[in-house]
């Protein structure tokens, strides 16, 4: 079995092959991902392992079946991807820093665009002409001055990102897709995603073969806030899913921006709430990179306040769960709030929250917030 470019010496092949399996595990997320490597050392003691921890939250655990990972990692050789780990080198360092950062990447094209300052450009799929217009025109003053530009691949302001980046001849742009890395999504788009992949590069974090629902575009989109050193929304109506990138960003401590419209405009609601409640106005490329040329961590935006960041030590890995079951309903609450309320180390709370997480009762939120489930899994 050949994980292709799959990780720097110090990764086995079999290493590799445990971690795309342990991730593929029924629910199994990249916090959980990141803690099961922490606590057992690798991927495949944590494999093995899974079956003991299921069974003290009352369920019998079956990880990913291994013919169905072999599956797949024939599939990303076949579309000319390959696989970036969380801890490789070479893994976007910006999107690296955020809690929920995807484990595992597939991707195709030149990675080391994502290394470089990146600046996210979203905005309305139904964007007016002259919407389209601007974000293609700021995508490629951007590109030009060395700024990688991050979009969705969707329709209107996302596509018009691509094509100004293109446009510049740099290959500054970067794609990310709520599918997996052979799915061409939306179909009138498929000829710009390899063109984003040839000449710049695409990521996905889903399997290959997966094809797009509703669930999956917030997961691309908090990708595309955590490239990026800011983000820039161009023209949102006030339910678009921009402003959820805009508010991952505010969460990430990275830059919001925002463009202003006509109040007359329904697709010019969105920005002009973003700046009323934070964001920073812009009108020119040259607005967007003096903000994020030298950008040091700290955003001149307040459009959301960035999310605590709530981690436990290394030594501080218990042998018994913490008793939270009762303090846990669906409403979302700070792990470290449970931590206070128990009494307990945070890493038999953390255990604790394993457990329910793998028999499927667990939601994890942005900003270190928890909840049980809406639903008992089937």
């Amino acid at each position: 079995m050949n994980v292709e470019a799959a990780a720097r010496p110090a990764l086995t092949q079999d290493e590799a092959f445990a971690r795309i399996r342990l991730l593929r595990s029924p629910n199994i997320g990249p916090v959980s991902y990141r803690q099961l490597l922490r606590r057992f050392g690798n991927a495949v003691a944590a494999l093995e392992a899974l079956p003991d921890l299921a069974a003290r939250g009352t369920r019998t655990y079956r990880a990913a079946p291994v013919d169905r990972i072999e599956r797949e990692v024939e599939a990303v050789r076949r579309a000319g991807a390959r696989y970036v780990f969380h801890d490789m080198a070479d893994y976007p360092p910006m999107l690296g820093a955020m809690d929920d950062a995807p484990p595992i990447l597939t991707l195709r094209g030149n990675l080391a665009l994502a290394a470089a300052p990146c600046v996210a450009l979203v905005g309305a799929r139904n964007a007016s002409a002259a919407a389209v217009k601007l974000a293609r025109d700021f995508a490629a003053a951007l590109a030009g001055e060395g700024f990688t530009v991050v979009s969705g691949l969707a329709r209107g302001i996302d596509g018009a990102a691509h094509q100004g980046a293109l446009s510049a001849h740099l290959g500054g742009t970067i794609g990310v897709i709520a599918s997996g890395i052979d799915i061409a999504y939306p179909p009138q788009h498929a000829d710009l995603q390899e063109q984003v992949a040839t000449e710049g590069l695409l990521v996905a974090e889903e399997p290959p073969g997966t094809e797009p629902r509703g669930q999956l575009f917030p997961k691309r989109n908090r990708i595309i806030a955590g490239l990026s050193l800011g983000t820039l929304v161009v023209e949102a109506a006030p339910k678009s899913g921009s402003l959820i990138t805009a508010r991952l960003a505010g969460e990430a401590g990275r830059e919001v921006m925002a463009i202003p419209g006509s109040p007359l405009e329904p697709r010019s609601e969105g920005c002009n709430r973003l700046i009323r409640e934070g964001a920073v106005l812009v009108h020119s490329p040259e607005d967007v990179a003096e903000l994020l040329s030298g950008f040091d961590g700290t955003p001149r935006s307040t459009f959301r306040e960035p999310a605590q960041r709530w981690d436990y030590a290394e030594d501080d890995l218990a042998d018994e769960p913490a008793d939270i079951a009762r303090l846990l309903t669906t409403a979302p609450v700070p792990v470290d709030e449970l931590v206070r309320q128990t009494g307990s180390s945070a890493g038999a709370v953390q255990l604790a929250l394993l457990e329910i997480e793998l028999a499927g009762m667990l939601v994890r939120h942005a900003g270190g917030r928890v909840s049980l489930a809406t639903q008992s899994p089937a």
